[in-house]
This record gives C-alpha cells, structure tokens and sequence, in this order.
C-alpha cells in the first residue's frame, strides 16, 4: 500500500515537472512568434476559430446569466424595498465574477476540448513527430499561436460576455419586471467603478493562457488510441475548470489587496 502511494507520488512529481517545462517552452515559443512575421498567419487562423466562433455562444451565455440574475434576486430586493438596486447588483456580478469566469468556463468546453482533441490526434497519428522530424519545433508551430490567440481574444470574449449580461438584465428588470429606468442606471453608476470592469478584463489573460496551456498539454501527452484521446479530454476539461476557479480566487485576493492599499476610503464605503 505505502508502495503504491509512493509511486503515484513519484508519478505526479514527474508530470508537474513536464508540465512546468512544457508551460516554459511554451512561454518561451510565444514570446518568439510575437517577433516572427512568419507565425501571424498561423496566430490568425486561431483566432478566427477560438475567437469569432465562440462569440455567440459568450453573447448567449452573457445574456442569460443576466436576466437570470434579474428574476432570482428581484424577489428578495422587491420586499425590502430596494427593487431601483436591482441594477447595481446585477451589473457588479456579471462585470466582476459571472462574466469572465462563465466566459473562461464555455471557452474551457469548447475550445479546450478541440485544441486537446486536435493535438491529440496529431500525437495518436505521429504528425507531431512527423513536424519535429523536419526540424520545426511542434511547440512554436502548434501550441504558440493557440496560446496567443487564447491570450488576446479571451478579454475581448468577456467584454461581449459583459454587455449582453448588462443588456439582458436591464430589458428584464425594466421592461419586464418595471423598475424605474433612471434609477436604474443610476444606482449601476454608482456601484460599478472602472475598476471593476478592468478586474473582470484582466482575470480573462490568466484564463485564456490556462485553458490553452493546459489543454494543449493534455493533447501532446495523451494515450494512443480514441480513448486515450476522448480521455485526454475530459482531463482538459477538468482541470481547466479546477484552474479558472483557483486563479479567480488568487486574482480577487490580489486585486483587493491593491484595492484597499491605494484606495481604502472607497473601500470602506
């Protein structure tokens, strides 16, 4: 028994070991593409399928969580008489915490399982030893300009993320449920500040790079065979949702922290 803990033991050192190397190459490829004019086509490509592809689906899910927000929460504010806050409440969830964590997570389910899926292949089928033969580097190649393109368009998905989660909460709170309009936006200006909306921005270039990183991982170390691939998968899946909930919870650590350093009259407001 202590045996085979021992040797997972082992086992899970050597993967986090190939795993942090695997993330340098990585990092190192990435910094290298941004020079070479040759990789913008390839970082191009990518962000047309990680990027423009994804954007109804973020508009969709941005939209719903909002007017969710609006019905669950109108009931308790309603018989408080505080129904006109029903804006700031829903515009700092969504701009805050629902947007980008919601956007990382959909983007974790359906780019994080093509990118695992696709690499994958290529592993199970030896392209990627077919592309290291010709003396290209498969990192640079393949996992660069994912990670790029993860790295650019995932703030931009959160900002749609945003405006339609603010959009769909202001059409059911005012048209649906008859809030005041003016007080509405009102009470959201004055909750929501600028930084806010920056947080929520900013949280999306960790997301964007963990869900790439690790997905790309994943699909270059997967087993042979279609369940070595299937299962190479659903471990890309998981483990991005395990690292877009731990980074989150490091960034509003952080991001409070400044908060409170540079401004601490707001924040005892």
């Amino acid at each position: 028994m202590i045996g085979i803990m021992g040797a997972k033991a082992i086992s899970g050192v050597g993967s986090m070991g190939r795993f942090a190397r695997f993330i340098w190459q990585s990092m190192v490829a990435s910094v290298q593409s941004c020079s070479s004019t040759h990789s913008y086509s390839l970082i191009w490509t990518q962000m047309y399928f990680i990027g423009v592809r994804s954007v109804p689906v973020v508009m969709m899910t941005g939209a719903f969580v909002g007017m969710i927000l609006s019905i669950q929460t109108y009931g308790q504010l309603a018989g408080m008489g505080l129904e006109e806050y029903l804006g700031s409440l829903i515009n700092i969830a969504v701009v805050k915490e629902l947007g980008p964590v919601l956007t990382a997570v959909m983007l974790a389910g359906r780019i994080g399982g093509a990118l695992t899926a696709e690499l994958g292949t290529m592993n199970v089928t030896e392209q990627i030893d077919a592309i290291r033969s010709m003396g290209t580097d498969p990192v640079k190649y393949l996992v660069a300009p994912r990670i790029l393109a993860c790295l650019l368009l995932t703030p931009v998905l959160i900002i749609f993320a945003d405006l339609l989660g603010i959009i769909g909460g202001y059409l059911v709170s005012v048209v649906h449920l008859g809030i005041n309009n003016r007080a509405y936006w009102l009470h959201s200006a004055n909750a929501v500040e600028k930084w806010d909306v920056f947080i929520g921005i900013i949280k999306g270039l960790f997301f964007g790079v963990a869900i790439a990183a690790i997905s790309c991982y994943k699909g270059f170390t997967c087993k042979e065979g279609a369940q070595g691939v299937g299962q190479a998968c659903t471990e890309a899946f998981v483990a991005s949702f395990i690292s877009i909930l731990a980074l989150d919870f490091a960034l509003v650590v952080i991001s409070k922290a400044i908060y409170d350093t540079f401004w601490p009259l707001r924040s005892m407001v």
